[in-house]
């Protein structure tokens, strides 16, 4: 532009105008130069620019507009609404703002903006507040800021200038929750007023978990804490002891922390958790433990290129989160990536010996250094007990000097080179992975070549070679086929053709002429299925309402006395020790001779071994080595231990925990299918798991599971005592069970008997429903029912022990008997009798007398009727009467007995000398498997009503049992642990640890929770309900077919909706909070107190010192070989207590 020259110092400009559209830029310093006749530039040392500058340019607002230096003399035009210079805005009175303006102010504050929503009620936050005209200096704002109606006080540090407003909140007053932000600017008029949309809460953060639980002492460890409205307020401290933890980030329920060395050394530190100025309430603790070290790697090499498995052993390895491995070689530092296995093991890929592939490397190097990089341990940085090396990478030569090599379909492949097998000690080798396009094939590796076992195909196909960190293609190969087949094959492939449709042919004529005959068979068998199917729903439907009745009957009978529950100690009993009644735990130590005191004394010592983890854990394990160690004994062990441990279940516990862990790496190290975990009582564990359940589960059996369990049973047993009942071979009409199902009709008739009370005769006669095909004992064991039926089975009378008299009239009675002298007998088949035998009639009064009273002793001066009984004379003279089945010595002459059989209503099946004529009523035996359905549909409502009481975490009012809770995270953690995160092996385990383990033995022996008996035919059906469940557990498709067995096909339909409850309850479990380790032994403790004395725990000890006695070279060698051991002095311990208890003996 033009200039003049003012004078000698000065030069003036001619005015010019600069006109751009853009509003990005408010002002723009550009270059200055003065030229001087046309050609000479005058020096600019100070560098002075010239500044452009547009007022409305990223002005919009009042505020940003008198924010603007004042040597642009910018103003805020009122009336159009914008910012300009003050001749652009129209000259009316009051439009125009600028910094000359008297009480300069800008009004419609408008909050955009707050930063933090929510924070704790006793203040300290820092709320930032974004808007417009947000004042114009900080004593406008200083005391005029409200939050949720608390006074939140400006911080002049951090205020923008009508742009932003950070202030501090002060303590809330009780009861306050949320509100806007108000503020004035200057004074509290509404033109300078502004009210955010936003809401502020006050929030109470708390916290509940922290992971993981333990770190090394150098620090690094990154901790999350979790909790409650932890995003909440702007500030947040974490204390681990009285260092602080460095914060890493937060989110609405998490805080991230880094650990700091630590000052004091190992051991527990309180965690504290503050946000703001709320100090939040803390039981969370944080062990530092020894840093990780490394004791060797193997194998110790790799190639250039790295990438090589690698494993190092060492100490505290799975406390390191992401642990690295590292090199540094020529100045450059190439780092990989490692894997936990479990505390004393990590696989690694060992890093590159240079970042970048450096072909040529042909000769062993060493690594300037090698370490690890494990959080903030430095003392592994540089690790020196090592000889690492890195052998030259593999090289491989072309195929064919074109880069394809022609080949015939299954012809090996072979590449040459060289370095392929690295000359290093301990036989490890490469791991070679070689591709004919993408499929692999299989390699032997030799010291110059690969061999590769091509695939079976045709083409063209690039060959890629894996190996470390490198990839190589040496080339493609192409497979050309054979030629087309040959005459003779062509020839031999028209005769065998032609075989094959005579042989079709042949097959079609005979299959023709078998479905003719077949035809009229079907015809025959349709009349009786169409009668059968009518018969089927008919009585199902009969059933069905007679059993609801006869269950509603039971259900009143039971809000008036209750389940009959076994107690602890029996239940326990049963549990632990199947088929024991008497046993030595339940009893004092008795010990012969003069010898008590001193083996109570040795004794107590045992029991302090006992205590000890070290010895109990190396006991277990050198039991289980030993060949003679039967699975018997592992039960029995498992037993032993748990009842001695009965008052120290935290401690059980922590032993069980870590037998299960090694249970799991034994199994995959043994490459066995995880699956298989648990399946089988093959260890002290198992077994062990069982009785863990057995004692922490017995509260919810009592007061959740146990009443849809006994309606069960009670529902099996009156339902299979509606029909006739083989009492020979255990065999019924209605079944659940294809193997304890009578497969012929059994003509039968049902009699109400008349039974007079025991307690007291002059009182009205117990009606009994009875069949007149029972078996005398049978009608005995109804009548005891019926007339004990609120009595538990243990204090009723016994069958055997009484006798059954059917009186008629006043005075003649007869004894009723099995077997007696008008026992039936053909050829060498002896019948039992039965009501219908003696033509026992409806509504006949019978007595349950004991048997030494039994004989009825006619007086001499009575006149009875002899024509009334005269048929059954030998029945007075005859008073025996066998104790059971299998004593009955039925009174027939010796020389009759021998060969003679028993029967009741059908004869033995492995006896085939049935005749003709007894098939005649039956027909086809198999049609009579639809009794199953029949009684599977009578039954349903019982079975679903107990299984989805098992498979729901919501029980009546009962909580979930935290023992469930805590075994099932146990087995998750233990998968995370092993990296197995196929969700069909995790529900396995979890099936296999508590419904196959606990519930299923539950379900098949009722007897072990309640006072019944339990009949044979009871039990083949809760058989097939047990195996119901134990499918209703696995994840294995539900294949069927016609093969399969009739309890698979019986529950068929039903078995994927159960399927679907146990996924929903291992959900369900999986999302409830976990337990924590504090809440466990605090349970364990109280279930500890409440049982401490049920069993007598020197008895325990006595039976489990037997095995040390047995096994004692083999436990004090593993003792004298195990580091802990020897420390402990462990194995001198128990050779003190041996003494001590030979010397006593």
């Amino acid at each position: 532009m033009p200039a003049l020259r003012f004078n000698s110092s000065s030069v003036q400009c001619q005015n010019s105008s600069y006109f751009y559209e853009g509003m990005d830029i408010s002002d723009l310093a550009v270059n200055f130069s003065v030229v001087w006749n046309g050609n000479f530039i005058i020096d600019n040392p100070q560098d002075i620019k010239v500044h452009l500058y547009k007022c409305a340019a990223q002005r919009e607002s009042c505020g940003l507009c008198l924010k603007a230096d004042q040597k642009f003399e910018c103003g805020w035009c009122s009336g159009e609404g914008r910012c300009t210079l003050h001749h652009h805005c129209p000259s009316f009175q009051n439009q125009w703002l600028d910094w000359s303006s008297r009480n300069v102010k800008c009004t419609n504050p408008r909050i955009t903006e707050i930063l933090t929503v929510s924070g704790p009620p006793e203040g300290g936050t820092r709320v930032t507040i974004r808007g417009v005209n947000l004042g114009l200096d900080f004593s406008e704002i200083a005391n005029n800021v409200l939050v949720a109606g608390v006074q939140c006080a400006p911080v002049e540090e951090e205020y923008i200038i009508a742009e932003q407003i950070v202030c501090e909140m002060g303590q809330a007053p009780p009861a306050s929750s949320s509100g806007p932000v108000l503020l004035c600017i200057g004074e509290c008029k509404p033109e300078f007023m502004a009210r955010s949309l936003q809401q502020y809460s006050f929030v109470n953060p708390t916290v509940s978990h922290i992971s993981p639980l333990r770190g090394p002492e150098s620090g690094g460890t990154m901790i999350t804490i979790t909790g409650h409205n932890l995003g909440a307020g702007s500030t947040v401290s974490i204390l681990l002891g009285n260092q602080t933890c460095e914060f890493y980030g937060r989110s609405l329920n998490e805080i991230v922390c880094v650990s700091a060395p630590s000052l004091h050394g190992l051991g527990l530190v309180h965690v504290s958790v503050s946000v703001d100025r709320a100090m939040l309430e803390s039981s969370l603790q944080f062990e530092y433990i020894d840093d990780p070290k490394v004791l060797r790697i193997e194998p110790e090499w790799s190639i250039a290129s790295g990438h090589t498995s690698l494993t190092v052993i060492g100490t505290n390895l799975d406390i390191i989160q992401e642990p690295r491995i590292r090199v540094k070689y020529n100045g450059k530092e190439s780092v990989n990536v490692c894997k936990n296995v479990n505390a004393t093991c990590l696989t690694c890929w060992a890093p590159a010996l240079t970042p970048e592939y450096r072909p040529g490397l042909d000769a062993v190097e060493r690594p300037d250094e090698f370490g690890f990089i494990f959080n903030n341990v430095q003392s592994l940085l540089i690790f020196n007990n090592t000889k690492f090396i890195y052998y030259p990478n593999p090289t491989f030569e072309l195929l064919s000097t074109t880069g394809v090599l022609e080949q015939k379909p299954g012809s090996p492949i072979i590449l040459k080179g060289k370095n392929l097998c690295p000359p290093a000690a301990g036989g490890v080798k490469l791991n070679y992975t070689v591709l004919i396009g993408d499929t692999p094939c299989a390699v032997t590796v030799s010291e110059t070549q690969l061999l590769c076992e091509s695939p079976n195909f045709t083409g063209q196909h690039k060959v890629t070679v894996h190996v470390g960190g490198m990839v190589f293609s040496p080339g493609s190969v192409n497979v050309i086929s054979d030629s087309l087949l040959t005459l003779p094959a062509i020839v031999s492939i028209a005769a065998g053709g032609s075989l094959l449709l005579i042989i079709v042919i042949i097959v079609l004529i005979a299959y023709k002429r078998k479905s003719r005959e077949n035809d009229l068979t079907l015809k025959r068998l349709q009349m009786q299925m169409d009668n059968l199917e009518s018969r089927v729903a008919l009585e199902c439907k009969e059933a069905f309402a007679e059993l609801q009745t006869d269950i509603n009957e039971l259900t009143s009978d039971l809000d008036r006395s209750g389940i009959p529950y076994l107690d602890y100690r029996t239940y326990a009993m049963r549990v632990l020790f199947p088929g024991i009644e008497d046993h030595p735990v339940l009893q004092e130590l008795e010990v012969q001779g003069n010898g008590q005191q001193s083996v109570e004394k040795a004794l107590k010592l045992f029991a302090q071994l006992i205590n000890n983890k070290v010895f109990l854990l190396t006991f277990i394990r050198t039991l289980e080595m030993q060949r003679s160690f039967s699975m018997r004994d592992r039960g029995n062990v498992a037993s032993l231990i748990m009842t001695a441990l009965q008052g120290k279940l935290e401690y059980a516990t922590d032993v069980l925990k870590q037998l299960l862990s090694d249970l799991i790496e034994k199994n995959l190290e043994n490459k066995n299918h995880p699956k298989l975990l648990l399946r089988r009582t093959e260890s002290v564990a198992e077994k062990m798991l069982t009785n863990w359940f057995a004692f922490l589960l017995h509260k919810f059996l009592k007061e959740c599971a146990g009443e849809p369990l006994f309606m069960l049973h009670c529902a099996i047993k009156q339902q299979m005592e509606k029909g006739p009942i083989d009492s020979i071979t255990g065999e019924a009409r209605y079944s659940l069970s294809e193997d304890k199902l009578i497969r012929q009709q059994i003509e039968y008739k049902t009699l109400i008997l008349n039974c007079v009370n025991p307690d007291n005769e002059n009182s009205p006669e117990i009606p009994v429903k009875a069949l007149n095909c029972d078996t005398i004992t049978q009608v005995k064991e109804k009548i005891l029912d019926a007339v004990y039926k609120n009595v538990p089975y243990s204090q009723r009378p016994r069958a055997v022990d009484m006798d059954l008299e059917w009186r008629q009239g006043r005075i003649a009675r007869v004894v009723l008997q099995d077997e007696d002298i008008t026992t039936k007998i053909e050829g060498d088949w002896k019948r039992l009798n039965t009501l219908m035998h003696y033509q026992v009639s409806d509504r006949s009064v019978v007595a349950l007398v004991p048997k030494q009273t039994s004989s009825y002793n006619i007086p001499a001066s009575a006149s009875i009727s002899r024509t009334s009984i005269s048929r059954y004379d030998s029945t007075f003279r005859y008073t025996g009467s066998p104790d059971s089945l299998r004593s009955r010595a039925p009174m027939i002459t010796p020389d009759l007995e021998s060969g003679v059989k028993v029967w009741h209503l059908v004869k033995n099946h492995e006896h085939g000398d049935q005749k003709e004529g007894d098939r005649g009523s039956k027909m086809v035996s198999e049609i009579y498997l639809t009794r199953l359905l029949a009684t599977k549909g009578t039954l349903q409502k019982f079975v679903d009503d107990l299984f989805e009481t098992l498979f729901s975490t919501v029980h009546r009012g009962s909580a979930l049992p935290l023992a469930i809770k805590y075994m099932f995270d146990f087995l998750d953690e233990q998968a995370d642990r092993h990296g197995i995160y196929d969700t069909d092996v995790r529900h396995t385990w979890k099936s296999n640890c508590l419904p196959l383990r606990f519930w299923v033995n539950v379900i098949k022996n009722p007897q072990f929770v309640f006072d019944i008996h339990k009949g044979s035919i009871t039990d083949a059906c809760l058989s097939v309900v047990a195996q119901t469940f134990m499918d209703s557990c696995s994840t294995s498709e539900h294949r069927l077919g016609k093969d399969s067995p009739s309890n698979k096909l019986l529950y068929a339909k039903d078995i994927p909706n159960y399927k679907n409850w146990v996924e929903r309850y291992y959900a369900d479990i999986a999302k409830l909070p976990a337990i924590s380790d504090q809440d466990m032994n605090a349970y364990l403790a109280e279930q500890s107190r409440m049982h401490a004395s049920e069993f007598n725990m020197l008895s325990a000890l006595n039976e489990i010192y037997s095995y040390v006695s047995k096994y004692s070279v083999e436990l004090i060698t593993a003792l004298e070989h195990d580091e802990q051991g020897r420390r402990h002095r462990l194995a001198y311990k128990v050779e003190q207590l041996i003494a001590a208890m030979s010397f006593d003996s």
